[in-house]
């Protein structure tokens, strides 16, 4: 009998476990531009300010993955992510990246792009590339280590956002 209770015991205390690592909760980001170790850091830096968050890389995939104790938490790491100016594809989970860039559609002259993740050379030859491949996009004050900067051109701002969020770079815009 003392046999079959501790087998019961042991069963329950199985089975409460095995809930508890079902509840937490993770998603994959995909395409985050992450070019060096400060890229690296910011993004741990970033998930680091969510509690009960955490963050493991994928190096060859460029992507992160978010894991929190239950979907809020994971959410919450993602839009810290975005905040600290990194991008990338959730697409076919239940999590979303913020679409909170600022830009309305309707070609400009000028553009401020603000607060993206730009810590090193490589990270700016990445933005100028991709704003190379927004149609009317003629010259940009992008530089290293500086997270504002102008567009000029006749151009529609969403594609720019478009462009530096494929490119793995969230930013919010001032037209």
């Amino acid at each position: 009998m003392l046999l079959l209770k501790k087998l019961a015991l042991s069963v329950g205390i199985l089975f409460a476990l095995g809930s508890a690592v079902r509840a937490e909760s993770s998603v994959e980001v995909k395409n985050v531009h992450l070019c060096c170790g400060a890229c690296y850091a910011g993004v741990e830096k970033a998930v680091k300010k969510v509690e009960g968050a955490a963050v493991t890389f994928d190096k060859s995939a460029k992507s992160v993955t978010l894991t929190g104790k239950d979907d809020a938490t994971v959410q919450k790491a993602i839009d810290a992510l975005a905040a600290a100016g990194y991008h990338g594809d959730v697409s076919g989970s239940k999590f979303k990246v913020a679409d909170d860039s600022g830009a309305s559609s309707g070609k400009v002259k000028s553009l401020t792009v603000t607060e993206v993740h730009n810590c090193c050379s490589s990270c700016n030859r990445e933005i100028q590339k991709a704003l190379k491949k927004v149609d009317g996009v003629t010259g940009d004050t992008a530089k290293s280590r500086v997270e504002t900067f102008e567009v000029t051109g006749d151009f529609n701002p969403v594609d720019v956002v478009k462009s530096l969020n494929a490119a793995g770079f969230h930013v919010k815009v001032k037209n």
